[in-house]
């Protein structure tokens, strides 16, 4: 796209390239990774019991059966 600036990687702010957009480096790709296996991120919500979440999938206790 002609006059765009180049995109810059959210983990360090470099200018990102096209093999690990929208990083600028594996590196970079797999500390955001991290970050989100690792609950760095979290997205705002209520908090959600290992029970509520199996249900809304599955809608079956996540307990087997067990009250």
């Amino acid at each position: 796209m002609a006059g765009s600036r180049p995109s810059k990687c959210p983990v360090c702010g470099q200018t990102a390239t096209t093999e690990f957009a929208p990083f600028c480096s594996a590196g970079c790709k797999d500390r955001d990774l991290l970050q989100w296996l690792g609950d760095g991120y979290k997205i705002p919500g209520p908090a959600v019991s290992p029970d509520e979440l199996a249900y809304h999938f599955t809608g079956e206790s996540g307990r087997n059966g067990e009250e």
